[in-house]
């Protein structure tokens, strides 16, 4: 495969950082993406930088020395508020915690020489509009984009079901508005879910990936139902996983996609070799699947609980 096939820490929650490393190197992944917190790698910790060049070293050794490649996920759900998942938000009118934890994101990232910091945009607030939510956006991102740009670091901006930046063609908007590839947002990169194609996207998967094709910095993968936002294995859901891989490969994607299962965490040694088997399999047969085969039933999702 022309990508990196990685596995989300957020689906090993019940293991030590250390210990899921060794059970992704066991089963022939080639990357991981880290979500930063509980129980793996806490950014606020006064140890973190120590604790970052650690992990840099323990990476470089795996993959038998060739490396493992690592792209850092800021998903973690109460990181910065024990009692609201995922808040504040950068669509929150205070967003001081956002801000710093992206900021340490960036600094972390540039210590991993992590391929990206992907982040999402947020659930706008009981009593916010739009267009406030869009003005607040246009206002913060800037700032972020030329931090990590200041620390050699790429952010990438993942559209999520429920969120004000929802689907592609909203992040596509978002970096319009902001001059483009020669405006402030230049350089910032696109994180899909192929999961979330099958809920929001009305280009399904393969209309999503080729739209985000030129700025595509980071891929999630897992299989989802088209009705609403839930990830589950491969052969669980309605994603045509060959046409996934197939259109990567077309649009030239050489990144990390890893499979993202964040409530399997019970499961999660299983579900690594399964899903590693799913994916060999759905490569060797990726011919069979076309284009025309993607369909997209777009319904009102919810916010995954």
């Amino acid at each position: 495969m022309p990508f990196t096939l990685g596995y989300g820490t957020n689906g090993f929650t019940d293991h030590p950082l250390d210990v899921a490393l060794d059970v992704l190197d066991h089963e022939g992944y080639g990357a991981v993406a880290l979500t930063l917190g509980f129980p793996h790698l806490d950014p606020f910790a006064d140890g973190w930088r120590a604790e970052a060049d650690a992990l840099r070293a323990r990476l470089d050794a795996l993959c038998g020395g060739a490396g493992m490649r690592v792209v850092v996920e800021t998903g973690t759900r109460f990181l910065l508020d024990p009692y609201r998942k995922h808040r504040p938000t950068l669509v929150d009118a205070e967003a001081d915690a956002r801000l710093r934890f992206l900021g340490r994101a960036v600094e972390i990232a540039a210590a991993l020489d992590a391929e990206c910091v992907s982040f999402f945009s947020g659930v706008l607030p009981d009593g916010s509009s739009p267009s406030d939510g869009w003005a607040l956006l246009r206002d913060r991102l800037p700032v972020l984009v030329e931090h990590a740009r200041a620390h050699g670091v790429r952010l990438s901006l993942e559209p999520e079901p429920g969120m004000l930046v929802e689907t592609v063609g909203d992040a596509l908007r978002l970096r319009d508005e902001l001059g483009g590839d020669a405006g402030d947002l230049a350089g910032l990169g696109i994180t899909v879910d192929v999961g979330h194609c099958l809920v929001v996207e009305p280009g399904g998967v393969v209309g999503a990936l080729r739209a985000a094709a030129p700025y595509l910095a980071n891929v999630q993968l897992d299989d989802m139902p088209r009705t609403h936002h839930e990830h589950r294995p491969f052969g669980e859901g309605e994603i045509d996983l060959p046409l996934v891989l197939a259109t990567l490969a077309d649009v030239g994607y050489t990144g990390v996609a890893a499979v993202e299962l964040p409530r399997h965490s019970y499961d999660a040694p299983g579900l690594a070799h399964r899903s590693m088997t799913a994916l060999q399999a759905a490569w060797a047969t990726r011919g069979a699947s076309t284009p025309d085969q993607d369909r997209s039933l777009s319904d009102h999702p919810q916010e995954a609980p």
